[in-house]
């Protein structure tokens, strides 16, 4: 049976530690003191119930036994003691809690960290680090930039303010990455311009890179639209078209307008696999400045495009993503293997969801992606239309962040919709059962204990709102 320290770290049942305590609290006791065997049954019942619970315990949770035990043998000077005792090792402790947390990462040995992300290896350097600066920050957080009740709210449980780890820094949560903007008008990325890129297979390779600076500014995922690729492969094309024919030219063969479409729409198709390849092999290898594969998820939307020649680009790019995610890739060992990254989107509409529909092969072509990799997963147009309605009455449909939370959609005052380069400014959670609980099932009391936390939350997002005020992109 095992015990989890407040490190994190989980360390072996160890019954005397129980006894040293308890004989601690009853030698500071004049009077009324327990027999040896007393501290002993007390100690082994304790042992017992933990057994029961078939998890590890937490050190706080014993604790909690040890009192109760005490009280229900009545001892209660006793246990007035024992408490005053855990409460000055929590003094000594909140001295130097960050530090012991430190220590317990360097040391490998943090059970709470190596399950916490799944996309994240605690024994990486980089991992590491970053971990050793969220204890910083929640340290930080905790005595310095959180008022005392949202802290307090936080600390039993009422509410959760999410990334305390990431809060003393002025960095937001999961984005929509608006890819048309840098891609169509150029970007910068590590103070070195990047342009308007002048073929598909450079607009995968930007992509990526943006990918990657965003994943490493931001503490959440992010997702981005292959509509935003798609008017890349006419760039390609119209490319392709001059340098085949300028190549039949120079051998003195004759040809016809129709063959140098065709040759030229064969090298599109190939740089299409390719960039393609860059994105999914790109996104899988990226480790970024605090040791994670970005946590990317791609959106497959043919509506989103109006221009016919550029959706059926649109759809050649989709077709060539769900076929290389069926494929997979090779492990070290040389097997293919499902990725975890990128995750795809598919969104349903009336020309792919029926027999016979001009974009139904795509449909097919994702189900039978689903069956051997578990995605992508799947949005109804028709629902978001008539669910995600802006102020003007008009629905919407357009990708979830990282996260999988959805924007609320939103009009600019020229009336044009803008979901891509908005982000979450991170979450606080409040806790229901404990709301629920609290009431003692009388509904008034819940509403009046909800309304309350529901204040509490709200502060603590307008806290995190302010801190964010000024930040530049």
């Amino acid at each position: 049976m095992n015990v989890i320290k407040r490190s994190g770290e989980e360390v072996q049942f160890d019954i005397d530690k129980i006894v040293n305590a308890i004989r601690k609290a009853n030698a500071a006791t004049p009077q009324d003191q327990m027999s040896d065997q007393e501290i002993l049954a007390i100690s082994r019942s304790v042992e017992e119930t933990c057994v029961s619970l078939k998890r590890a315990s937490s050190v706080e949770e014993i604790q909690d036994l040890v009192e109760r035990e005490i009280m229900s043998h009545g001892y209660f000077s006793v246990a007035k003691n024992y408490i005053t005792y855990r409460y000055e090792r929590a003094l000594v402790r909140k001295a130097n809690s960050t530090d012991q947390q430190i220590m317990s990462l360097l040391e490998r040995n943090n059970e709470e960290v190596k399950q916490e992300n799944s996309n994240k290896n605690p024994l990486v350097n980089s991992v590491q680090r970053d971990y050793m600066a969220g204890e910083v920050s929640k340290d930080i957080t905790r005595r310095f930039l959180l008022p005392q009740d949202v802290m307090e709210a936080h600390e039993q449980g009422i509410i959760h303010f999410h990334d305390s780890d990431y809060f003393a820094q002025h960095m937001h949560n999961c984005c929509l990455v608006n890819l048309e903007d840098m891609l169509q008008n150029g970007t910068v990325i590590s103070e070195t311009m990047i342009e308007k890129p002048h073929s598909f297979s450079t607009a995968c390779n930007v992509a990526t890179q943006i990918i990657a600076q965003v994943a490493s500014s931001q503490y959440g995922g992010q997702s981005i639209t292959l509509s935003h690729l798609a008017p890349f492969v006419q760039v390609s094309r119209d490319k392709a078209r001059r340098e085949v024919r300028e190549e039949l030219e120079n051998s003195g063969m004759s040809f016809t307008e129709e063959q140098v479409n065709d040759m030229a729409e064969m090298r599109v198709r190939r740089e299409i696999e390719k960039g393609v390849q860059t994105i999914q092999y790109q996104v899988i290898t990226l480790m970024t400045t605090n040791g994670q594969a970005p946590f990317v998820t791609v959106f497959m939307y043919l509506n989103e495009v109006e221009d016919p020649r550029t959706r059926k680009d649109l759809a050649m790019i989709i077709e060539e993503m769900l076929k290389q995610r069926i494929q997979g890739v090779k492990n070290e060992k040389g097997v293919y293997i499902t990725p975890a990254f990128p995750k795809l989107i598919y969104v349903l509409q009336p020309d792919n969801i029926t027999p016979g529909s001009e974009y139904y092969y795509l449909t097919e072509l994702a189900a039978r992606c689903t069956a051997h990799r578990m995605v992508p997963d799947y949005i109804s147009e028709k629902s978001m239309l008539n669910l995600k309605i802006d102020k003007n009455g008009d629905g919407h449909c357009y990708p979830c962040m990282g996260c999988r939370s959805f924007l609320t959609p939103y009009v600019t005052p020229s009336g044009k919709p803008k979901y891509y380069g908005r982000f979450n400014q991170g979450v606080v959670t409040i806790n229901l059962v404990d709301a629920a609980c609290s009431s003692n099932g009388d509904m008034e009391a819940f509403w009046n204990i909800l309304d309350e936390r529901l204040e509490l939350c709200y502060k603590a997002l307008m806290i995190r709102h302010n801190r964010l005020k000024g930040t530049p992109s």
